[in-house]
Parts: C-alpha cells; sequence; structure tokens
C-alpha cells in the first residue's frame, strides 16, 4: 500500500538530518566509530515508521541499530520517532538491500532483522523475496560467524517456503515458530505485527543463524532495477 506523500517532507527530514546516514559507504567497516566503543551492530531491513527499530534500540542501548528503509515517507517518521524518544544509538539509510556489501564489511554485522516484508506471492518473483538464497548469500557476506538474521512474517506461505532457503545458504534454524505470541507478547512488536496480532492472526518467526564457511560463493546478480525491502 503507498503511503500518502507527508506535507513539509524535506524541512521535516532536515529536521532530524542527525538521524540520516547520506554516504554509507563511507562508513563501511567503521560505523562502531559513529559511537565509540566496540558495540554489536544490528540492521533492520525496511523498518517503515520505525516503531521496532526505536523501541529494541531502547531497550540495548550498548547496541548501535541501522535502520534501511526506501520509502522517505515513512523513514522521516521514523526519524522523528527516534529523535523524540532521544535515542543516539540509532541511524537510518536510504539504501538498497541488495547493496549492503558496499555498506558493511565482512563479518561486521552481528544481527540482521527483517520484519513483515513483502511476500512477493508469485513464483516469477520469488526472487525478489528478501528470504531468497540469493539475498540470503548477500546477507551473509555482512554477518559475522554465528551472526543471526531474525524474520518475523504474518504470511504463512512466505514462512513454510523461507524455512526451505536458510538451510541452502548455510544458514542453521533456530527458535522456529508459528504462533509467537500464543502464550502472550514475545519482544517488541511492529505497527503491521500489532494490528494482526489484534485481528487474531498468527505471527510466523524464526531465527537464522550463519554457519561457517572456508570460502563464500560467488554473488548472483541483482535483479535489473534493484530491490527494496517494504
Amino acid at each position: 500500500m503507498r503511503m500518502r506523500k507527508k506535507p513539509n517532507l524535506i524541512p521535516r527530514m532536515e529536521r532530524c538530518g542527525a538521524y540520516q546516514i547520506k554516504d554509507p559507504a563511507a562508513w563501511r567497516g567503521k560505523w562502531r566509530s559513529l559511537l565509540g566503543g566496540e558495540r554489536a551492530l544490528y540492521l533492520e531491513l525496511g523498518c517503515g515508521k520505525g516503531r521496532f527499530t526505536c523501541e529494541t534500540a531502547a531497550a540495548a542501548p550498548e547496541a548501535l541499530f541501522v535502520a534501511v528503509e526506501r520509502v522517505p515517507d515513512a523513514m522521516v517518521i521514523a526519524m522523528e520517532r527516534a529523535k523524540a524518544m532521544g535515542l543516539e544509538n540509532v541511524r537510518f539509510l536510504d539504501a538498497d538491500v541488495a547493496d549492503l556489501r558496499d555498506y558493511f564489511a565482512p563479518d561486521e554485522v552481528e544481527r540482521i532483522y527483517i520484519n513483515f516484508c513483502d511476500p512477493w506471492p508469485a513464483n516469477r518473483h520469488a526472487r525478489r523475496r528478501l528470504t531468497h538464497p540469493d539475498f540470503l548469500e548477500r546477507y551473509r557476506r555482512v554477518l559475522r560467524d554465528g551472526g543471526e538474521i531474525h524474520f518475523k512474517t504474518d504470511n504463512r506461505n512466505l514462512f513454510e517456503w523461507s524455512l526451505f532457503q536458510f538451510p541452502k545458504a548455510d544458514f542453521a534454524l533456530e527458535e522456529v515458530t508459528r504462533n509467537l505470541h500464543a502464550g502472550g507478547i514475545r519482544g517488541v512488536m511492529t505497527d503491521y505485527e500489532e494490528k494482526f496480532h489484534r485481528q487474531g492472526v498468527p505471527i510466523n518467526r524464526c531465527v537464522g543463524v550463519k554457519l561457517h564457511r572456508d570460502r563464500e560463493p560467488d554473488l548472483a546478480p541483482p535483479l535489473p532495477g534493484g530491490t527494496e525491502a517494504k
């Protein structure tokens, strides 16, 4: 669903400019120096309005959270939320998920969150799914060994399909559940997640853990025109 264009988008973005990284390639291999010290580096791919990123960052001030979002109208709301909460450990990128290697060095990232991404249900669009092996291989290049992908979705078909994709890219599956909140709310919710939960829609979740390889294979070329998180 397309968001309405936000009024005064540019001045609103400028007021939150300290939270946006406009040249992410310049920080490749140096992200932790933004805050100083040895911090864990977590990414969220497609942060939307930023509820999950901001609330998770507030609960883990020892980590640096970098949120990737291609929709300015959504990202400005996320940045305003971070500013209102006074967060110092959150930054935002307008970037394509397929290009993560250009912005993050090998082994630089400890964790990646993928929350309620576009399921791309048509088989001809399978390569656009953010849990397709082509994307998982790209995530491997920036995750350290033992690094994690935390994946949540309301779409059962996407979830079941994804469970077969993680092992293809040498990720071990852990914490697999098809009804995350059956025993009560677990973890920070996204806005979509809260809506689905209120409607009684089960939330699927798993964690993929990067296994060691002696050598990484060559990557497949990205899709023409790029692919963005929803």
